[in-house]
């Protein structure tokens, strides 16, 4: 078994968390926590990259990163 490691956003919504892969497009899950919504994402992925090989495609190389950027604002 392969093992495969993509970046996963994860938003903040009323009452619960949503992530997506940025080079999986489709790939989605919710959660009612940070930690259950990982927990989704990673068989989400896993679902995801299964039904590719089922149909024949290939699978998309990981190419996405994240970094947080602090900036200044001046405020009135």
């Amino acid at each position: 078994m392969a093992k495969v490691s993509y970046t996963v956003v994860i938003e903040r919504a009323p009452g619960n968390f949503s992530a997506y892969v940025p080079d999986l497009p489709g790939c989605v899950a919710t959660g009612a926590t940070e930690e259950e919504v990982l927990k989704e994402m990673a068989e989400a992925i896993r679902f995801h990259l299964e039904g590719l090989i089922e149909d024949g495609e290939s699978i998309p190389p990981p190419q996405s990163t994240s970094r947080t950027i602090e900036t200044e604002l001046a405020v009135a």
